[in-house]
């Protein structure tokens, strides 16, 4: 019996002394927060065993164009925590960089097409991405233009985590033959930050005056989510949010119509 209270007098201190250290408060869930402030705020450090399988990482150096289990270690640890990487096949291709990008840019890792130590390390023990818009709306998109990354929630969880590229704030002058007329377009590339929601939206390519959109989904005017051959590690758009092909071709049937896209940030090249 003694031995028992000992026990349980021991277990009780080792919890106390992990709040105080961490300032959380244990939720009914059993995941740690700080005091009054919602589970979804700020970059909430995953438990892998809470969201996935354990996972170990093989440690072996990765690059564009190799294949092999590893890749499809990559490839899988990437879709369980929500970065779409394309089909899971063991080939290390574009769709599988662009989710390693937008991981990295996650997790405060400069951005490389290379899978080394620290990255690998990184999908040990991952963070999740920084809430923009604490108290949002179940379903909703945000974009952080600091990281150069789009999160979709759905019923309040993350859906989908991906790399873009958005307006590159250098002004344009466009000609395009527009309504059978030579026209000029001039604006400034910015992508505008506020909060906006989903309009009208094209299936397939859809011609702009200023180029082709793949599935265009309209949120702020002629600003639109869209999927683009060209998605740099840079702002590189006339306003929109370029995404990768493989994003832009599922997105419309997670992301519905009115709603709402959050904008926040500014990238500093």
């Amino acid at each position: 019996m003694r031995a028992r209270r000992r026990h349980l007098a021991v277990a009780a201190l080792c919890t106390a002394v992990a709040v105080a250290l961490t300032g959380c408060a244990v939720t009914g869930e059993g995941q740690a927060r700080p005091s009054g402030v919602s589970a979804d705020i700020g970059a909430i450090r995953l438990v892998a065993a809470e969201r996935t399988a354990t996972f170990t990482a093989p440690g072996k150096t990765l690059k564009p164009g190799m294949k092999g289990a590893a890749v499809k270690a990559l490839q899988t640890r990437l879709t369980e925590l929500g970065y779409l990487p394309g089909k899971i096949d063991g080939r290390y291709g574009g769709a599988t960089q662009t989710a390693v990008w937008a991981f990295q840019k996650v997790q405060g890792i400069k951005p490389t097409s290379t899978v080394a130590t620290k990255t690998w390390r990184a999908l040990e023990n991952p963070v999740a991405p920084k809430v923009l818009v604490p108290g949002g709306k179940p379903d909703r998109a945000e974009v952080n233009l600091t990281k150069q990354i789009m999160v979709l929630y759905r019923g309040g969880q993350v859906k989908l985590i991906t790399h873009i590229s958005s307006g590159s704030g250098i002004p344009y002058v466009e000609y395009a033959v527009w309504n059978g007329v030579r026209t000029k377009f001039t604006g400034d590339a910015r992508t505008p930050t506020g909060n906006y929601k989903t309009t009208w939206r094209r299936s397939g390519w859809h011609k702009s005056y200023l180029g082709q959109l793949y599935n265009p989904i309209f949120f702020n005017g002629g600003i639109a989510f869209h999927g683009a051959l060209s998605v740099p590690l840079y702002p590189a758009s006339h306003g929109c949010v370029r995404l990768p092909m493989h994003v832009a071709e599922i997105l419309p049937g997670l992301l519905g119509t009115g709603v709402p896209v959050h904008v926040r940030g500014k990238f500093v090249r």
